[in-house]
């Protein structure tokens, strides 16, 4: 569970991206802004992204049990895939909108914008400051620094178009910002959904599998290794399933079980996998490849 400090902070954070977000809705609609309310809606998809991803993150840490034998821990996964999607939803919504504000522009208070911009700006730089300490060492706080750090920009954009229309009527400036800053949310949602699917495809989390049979074939008790599986289970979690084909049909358990350390202990120091399954056999599988084609696993 996160310790009282680490609470503390994401709530901050969550608090003073609920005020820009109130504060740049009520000036989105005064001053006509449709980039303001752009990232009034970046803003709040961001509230529910750290809300949702602290809850995610207390579920994570429960306890397995004999329902969940795996435990909770993709529970943050699906908390950043459901997030990308509403994120998704939104960002196609006003990319709509933007469209019908380019065929028939309408006047904008590029004063108003400026300063709420400015307001956003200077609360996603302190939200960016609470979240910097630790963010290196853990995933979930480096997500969310980043998401301020995307905030930023964001707002740095509408800064900008505020200054351009406090003294220059281009009516068409402000849906033009909005369909970049749509296109923006769009991507960085896209990447985290993508990231999310392969955690949920349990795809190979970029991990060189010649490597893998290098490091495995590397004790000399291993003559073949095959029957590979390799995931990603979370963002803390790499695992490996593999039969390996031991050279002493009479090795005894407690040789193996050093043996299973030992394998274990160097695929985590070399590539990160830090929870390794193994099954010694003898004769079965001997001649077989790593990785088994479609359709033929036992």
């Amino acid at each position: 569970m996160l310790k009282r400090s680490e609470n503390s902070q994401y709530l901050l954070v969550t608090v003073l991206n609920v005020l820009v977000t109130v504060i740049e809705f009520v000036g989105g609609f005064a001053s006509g802004s449709l980039a303001l309310l752009s990232d009034a809606f970046h803003n709040l998809g961001d509230v529910g992204a750290i809300s949702l991803s602290l809850v995610a993150h207390l579920i994570s840490r429960r306890k397995r049990n004999g329902n969940k034998t795996f435990g909770y821990e993709r529970a943050e996964t699906l908390a950043a895939f459901t997030n990308s999607i509403l994120l998704i939803a939104i960002s196609l919504g006003l990319l709509v909108e933007a469209g019908k504000r380019l065929l028939a522009p309408e006047p904008v208070h590029g004063q108003t914008m400026l300063v709420l911009a400015l307001v956003g700006l200077i609360t996603n730089f302190l939200s960016m400051a609470i979240m910097l300490k630790g963010q290196g060492a853990n995933l979930n706080r480096r997500a969310t620094f980043l998401h301020m750090l995307g905030d930023a920009l964001a707002s740095i954009v509408v800064v900008l178009g505020g200054l351009v229309l406090s003294h220059f009527p281009i009516w068409w400036l402000d849906p033009v910002l909005t369909l970049l800053l749509s296109v923006f949310m769009i991507m960085e949602a896209a990447r985290i959904i993508y990231r999310a699917i392969d955690v949920l495809m349990e795809s190979n989390p970029d991990v060189d599998l010649a490597t893998v049979h290098r490091l495995i074939l590397s004790f000399p008790q291993v003559k073949n290794v095959h029957h590979v599986h390799l995931w990603r289970y979370s963002d803390r979690v790499i695992m490996l399933d593999a039969h390996i084909n031991v050279v002493d049909a009479q090795m005894p358990v407690a040789v193996l079980e050093r043996l299973y350390s030992q394998i274990g202990d160097c695929l985590k120091r070399e590539l990160g996998i830090n929870h390794v399954t193994l099954q010694a056999e003898y004769n079965r599988g001997k001649n077989e490849q790593m990785i088994v084609p479609q359709g033929t696993e036992e």
